[in-house]
């Protein structure tokens, strides 16, 4: 319980808040994407990205929402630089558009923030007819950085500093279906269980980094891959389950981290220092740490991609 946290190696514990584990780090010059910026821990991230002078592009499904993130944020910091874009991770034609844009306004980009989730919901499928959690929290955010790829790549090739892919993963994961990734059965309704999917598809989003870490080391890139748990926050994640949430908005304030705790992993992974050369590695409270044999087995991994290339062509 985070109430209890001790440091860690990194010097930083559970209650520690993203403006803490970024205190003195000057991201000025520096692009990043944030998908899902619009609530919770995106929109915090975005906050003190920009608050340490990054240049933040908020992917966001609903740009209204933004706009008031936006103003938030510029009257705290007037001199961020925020932005925001159409972004639908569910639908890879809203993917793919907000790629082209993005590289059409010839920005750099350093950070990748694979942050926009959504958490056991009932069954239902995407636009392109898969299952909706897998969709949005794995697929939609492989197609993304598949498509961003060379523009973090020439931007680290430019500028002599370290690219960073960021996914927001979860401790979920230890509770994904017990073979892990149902490939053949990704769009079973019968056998949905919406944790277990959800387990499953952040399960994904921890392969997919070291998948890609494996990639890019062949490469002889500089750009990092890491996925991390950001912790268990009060956000509207749980919206689908009413008990959980009565349970939450009970409870949730003593044992639960507020928002300021939960982006703080994130912008650790995306920022610090102390991370820089880390690639393929799981983090929780700053700190490294460890995930489940699922989340460190290659072959699932490379399985995982090919699965994800075969669903993205």
């Amino acid at each position: 319980m985070w109430l209890f946290g001790r440091k860690g190696a990194s010097g930083f514990s559970s209650s520690s808040t993203a403006e803490q584990v970024t205190e003195g780090i000057d991201g000025t010059g520096f692009t990043a994407i944030v998908t899902g910026a619009s609530s919770g821990i995106g929109t915090e991230t975005t906050r003190v990205l920009a608050l340490r002078g990054v240049h933040v592009i908020m992917g966001v499904r609903n740009m209204l929402a933004a706009k008031d993130v936006k103003e938030t944020i510029l009257k705290e910091i007037p001199s961020a630089k925020v932005d925001a874009m159409e972004l639908d991770l569910s639908s890879m034609k809203s993917v793919r558009k907000f790629a082209s844009e993005f590289k059409s306004s010839g920005l750099p980009l350093n950070i990748l923030i694979n942050n926009a989730g959504i958490m056991a919901c009932p069954f239902s499928l995407s636009k392109d007819k898969i299952e909706l959690q897998f969709a949005t929290n794995h697929i939609g955010h492989f197609l993304l950085t598949n498509l961003l790829l060379d523009t973090i790549k020439k931007t680290s090739r430019e500028s002599k500093k370290e690219g960073r892919i960021v996914n927001v993963s979860s401790e979920a994961h230890r509770f994904a279906y017990s073979e892990g990734i149902c490939f053949d059965k990704i769009n079973d309704e019968s056998s949905y269980d919406n944790w277990r999917a959800y387990g499953q598809s952040k399960l994904a989003n921890i392969l997919h980094a070291n998948e890609l870490t494996r990639r890019l080391k062949e490469d002889g890139v500089d750009i990092s891959a890491n996925s991390l748990h950001p912790g268990t926050i009060t956000t509207n994640l749980f919206r689908h389950n009413s008990a959980v949430n009565g349970l939450i908005n009970v409870i949730g304030r003593l044992v639960l981290k507020n928002v300021q705790q939960g982006a703080a992993t994130t912008c650790y992974v995306a920022l610090h220092p102390q991370v820089k050369g880390i690639s393929g590695k799981y983090f929780s409270d700053s700190n490294l740490a460890k995930t489940t044999a699922q989340g460190t087995d290659s072959d699932l991994a490379k399985k995982l991609w090919d699965f994800s290339m075969d669903l993205t062509k």
